[in-house]
C-alpha cells in the first residue's frame, strides 16, 4: 500500500511538473520582443566606413558576447548616390528589462571596454556620423518574435524592405495596428511568403504615432512580384476598403536595405 501511495505521489508530481513547464513555456512564448532600431546618417563614405568597421569589429561582437543574437545590420541600397547615406542596426530584446540592462551597461562603460577604434576615439570635429536615431519598438501580437528570413540569393542581390507608417491620430493608429493583427494583414503577408522579419509598434521615436515592419526578398524582381500579388489578393481588396481601416495612414516611408556581410541575417 505504501509503495502504491508513493507511486501515485510520484506520478502526480510528474504531471504537475509537466503542466508547470508547459505553462512557463507558453507564457514565455506569448511575451512580445522589443527592438531597438538605430539609424546612422553620414555625409560621406569615410564616415560610413568608420562606423561600419566599428559595428563589425567592436559593437556587434560585444553584443554577441553579452548574449544578444539575431542582430541585423543593413546599408541603404542607394548609399552610392544619396547625399544622406544611412546604416541601420536592429537589436531584439526579450523584454524591456533586458533592454534597460543593456542600456545601463552601455552608459556605464561596461559593455565596451578599451575601445580604441576610430569611431570610439573620434574627435568633435571628425565625428563618425552626422546624426544617429534610436527607435524603440514592441512586436505585434500576431508576430511576437523576430524571424530570420530564408533567402537563397547572394547578399548583394537581396532586398530588405523597411516600411514606416504614420497615422493622423492615435485612434486611427490603433485601427491600423488592428488591421495588421485582427484584420488579417499579417496573415496575408505570411500566406504570400513575404519573409517578414518583424512587425512592431513604435513606442518611442521622432515620428508618432507610428508602426514599422520589414519584409525580405531574393531580389528586386521577386519584391515587385510579391507586391503585385498582394495588391491583387482578394483579402487585401476586402480589408483595404473596410470603413474601420480607411484613412489610417497619413504618411508611408519605404526604405530599401541590403544586409552587410557581418549581419546576423
Amino acid at each position: 500500500m505504501k509503495k502504491k501511495f508513493s507511486l501515485v505521489l510520484f506520478l502526480s508530481f510528474c504531471i504537475l511538473f509537466i503542466l508547470g513547464s508547459s505553462f512557463t513555456t507558453n507564457h514565455q512564448a506569448a511575451t512580445p520582443e522589443y527592438y531597438q532600431l538605430s539609424i546612422y546618417h553620414f555625409k560621406n563614405d569615410a564616415q560610413l566606413a568608420t562606423t561600419s568597421a566599428y559595428l563589425k569589429n567592436v559593437y556587434l561582437p560585444a553584443l554577441h558576447k553579452n548574449g544578444l543574437s539575431n542582430i541585423g545590420v543593413f546599408s541603404s541600397i542607394d548609399n552610392d548616390t544619396s547625399s544622406d547615406k544611412k546604416m541601420y542596426m536592429l537589436v531584439p530584446f526579450a523584454s524591456l528589462q533586458k533592454f534597460e540592462s543593456f542600456a545601463n551597461m552601455l552608459s556605464a562603460g561596461t559593455l565596451l571596454k578599451n575601445d580604441t577604434s576610430a569611431y570610439g576615439t573620434a574627435a568633435y570635429n571628425n565625428a563618425p556620423y552626422v546624426r544617429m536615431e534610436n527607435i524603440i519598438l514592441k512586436a505585434f501580437k500576431d508576430m511576437l518574435h523576430l524571424q530570420k528570413p530564408s533567402l537563397a540569393a547572394p547578399l548583394a542581390e537581396r532586398v530588405y524592405e523597411l516600411r514606416s507608417y504614420e497615422a493622423p491620430t492615435e485612434k486611427l493608429y490603433r485601427q491600423k495596428v488592428k488591421m495588421f493583427n485582427d484584420g488579417g494583414e499579417v496573415g496575408l503577408f505570411n500566406r504570400l511568403q513575404f519573409n517578414a522579419v518583424f512587425y512592431a509598434e513604435v513606442l518611442s521615436g521622432s515620428h508618432m504615432p507610428n508602426l514599422m515592419y520589414m519584409t525580405t526578398f531574393d531580389n528586386k524582381i521577386s519584391r515587385d512580384e510579391h507586391w503585385k500579388n498582394f495588391g491583387n489578393d482578394s483579402v487585401w481588396k476586402r480589408i483595404s476598403v473596410m470603413p474601420e481601416y480607411l484613412n489610417t495612414v497619413s504618411k508611408a516611408d519605404i526604405f530599401f536595405l541590403r544586409p552587410t556581410d557581418y549581419s546576423d541575417f
